[in-house]
């Protein structure tokens, strides 16, 4: 089988209905057959603001995660993952970006080059306009980077990872119905299990942990260590110096939303994990399902209870027009009337 057949073959399988950790796991396993890969990391963001929500990392970059996540949101560099998501070409190498100058960047300077490694290989992974996912691969050093024709391979396949783990993301609430779990609302919109509260030292561990944040953080798949939604969001706050929010989907399919602030002027760092209610989620479940803007712009003023009319008139769109957006609307969500609609996203079932 030739390169163009495992790429094909890899393409399928992002459309194959595989959850995030599926896909990642399938894919680099797939990729390591036509790419020499040396170490990887493979995360899903969130894509307003394409913090980790979730993360694989092969050794040894497991052991650089604190001073990746300094680099990646408080160090200047080249390819960070948020300005490839927000440019013109979303894939390139370290090779490219340097012209070939590798120590002009301090992640490859400070943290690859110890460990070992040389090239790195980034992609953000794009579908329907928003980032759903980050990828890096890694080569050990050497003279030789990966090639333009490797570049090219991991561009041709980014769009169709971003569209995979988008499905995989809106699957997971169906699963979740589907196994039985419990929302983490009740029928009228109230959590079940109230915020919880991780407090962090100044060098970002664990400090306090209340017993809701530990249940929040098993549902985020950690049972030892922070998830690395928590480490994110509070390196994102520590460099910014203001409030940071990311929002997750837990593995039982609830949407938390996690916020981090400074606390007091000792260096701690205050964490929120609670779930998220259907205004904190806003434009992320109609992106999840894939609308087009011109979509979520009539499909937002129908959550907010107008008319068709007054959409019309709002929007300054024909009848006819307004209506096509509504029906392209529930087959993407997959409900048959306005009721549903709003009974899905507002609800945060869809």
């Amino acid at each position: 089988m030739g390169v163009g057949d495992h790429l094909e073959v890899l393409i399928r399988r992002c459309y194959a209905g595989l959850d995030a950790d599926q896909l990642r796991s399938e894919v680099l396993a797939r990729l390591r057959g036509v790419l020499t890969v040396d170490a990887a990391f493979f995360a899903t963001v969130d894509p307003a603001t394409v913090l980790f929500t979730s993360a694989m990392a092969d050794e040894p970059l497991g052991a650089v995660t604190e001073q990746f996540l300094a680099n990646e949101f408080g160090q200047a560099d080249v390819n960070k993952f948020a300005v490839l998501a927000g440019g013109r070409d979303p894939v390139r190498s370290l090779g490219q970006a340097t012209k070939g100058e590798w120590t002009n960047s301090p992640r490859y300077a400070e943290v690859m080059r110890p460990l070992g490694l040389g090239d790195e290989l980034r992609a953000a992974l794009m579908a329907n306009g928003r980032c759903w996912g980050v990828l890096c691969l890694h080569r050990e050093n050497a003279e030789a980077g990966f090639a333009d024709h490797e570049v090219q391979l991991v561009r041709r396949l980014a769009p169709h990872l971003g569209e995979g783990l988008r499905l995989g993301l809106r699957g997971s609430a169906v699963g979740a119905a589907g196994a039985g779990q419990v929302s983490a609302m009740d029928a009228d919109g109230v959590p079940r299990i109230g915020p919880g509260v991780v407090v962090l030292d100044r060098l970002l561990r664990r400090h306090s942990v209340t017993a809701e944040a530990e249940h929040w953080m098993s549902e985020l798949g950690a049972e030892e260590e922070l998830p690395v939604a928590v480490r994110a969001v509070a390196a994102r706050m520590r460099m910014g110096g203001v409030t940071a929010r990311v929002k997750v989907r837990a593995r039982g399919g609830e949407w938390l939303e996690l916020q981090a602030s400074r606390l007091g002027d000792d260096g701690q760092t205050v964490v929120v994990i609670e779930p998220a209610t259907p205004a904190q989620l806003g434009s992320l479940l109609l992106d999840l399902h894939g609308l087009t803007p011109a979509q979520q712009r009539v499909t937002e003023l129908l959550l907010r209870g107008y008319s068709t009319r007054q959409i019309v008139e709002r929007l300054c769109l024909s009848p006819h027009t307004v209506q096509e957006h509504v029906r392209a609307s529930f087959d993407k969500v997959g409900v048959g009337s306005r009721r549903e609609l709003v009974s899905a996203l507002l609800r945060g079932s869809a």
